[in-house]
């Protein structure tokens, strides 16, 4: 028996700004959008992992307005659980990302347990780490 990551959730305030962020600044692809009921689904994922994707959705978007209203405090006050990526060039997405005006958290530095890695917030505050591992 085989089992495997297919989505992760990321809960944004703004669907089309977060759009662009893991889009054009991390360079993932769009899958899927769809919206239903005022509401609005965003699939993006990579070559390099075939399904598996990323989901992103405002607090709203298939909850009840007591969870939604719940979700969007934790996002405001930016303690959502982060993302981890990791890349195989570090200091030139770190670049690609800065330059696109994301808010930069921690430059990269070598961690002592093992991988170089950086910090970012995407456009809803979510906390963004991007790591590579050491040669």
């Amino acid at each position: 028996m085989n089992i495997s990551v297919q989505y992760s959730h990321i809960t944004v305030n703004d669907t089309d700004a977060s759009l662009a962020f893991y889009r054009d600044a991390l360079g993932f692809d769009v899958h899927n959008d769809v919206g239903s009921g005022g509401q609005r689904w965003v699939t993006l994922g990579s070559d390099v992992q075939p399904g598996l994707e990323i989901v992103l959705s405002e607090p709203y978007a298939g909850r009840s307005q007591s969870d939604g209203d719940a979700l969007q405090v934790l996002l405001t006050k930016g303690v959502l659980p982060l993302i981890n990526l990791a890349t195989d060039d570090l200091d030139g997405l770190f670049e690609k990302v800065r330059a696109a005006g994301a808010e930069v958290l921690q430059e990269p530095i070598e961690q002592p347990w093992g991988p170089r890695d950086c910090a970012f917030r995407d456009p809803s505050g979510n906390t963004v780490r991007i790591s590579q591992a050491r040669a």
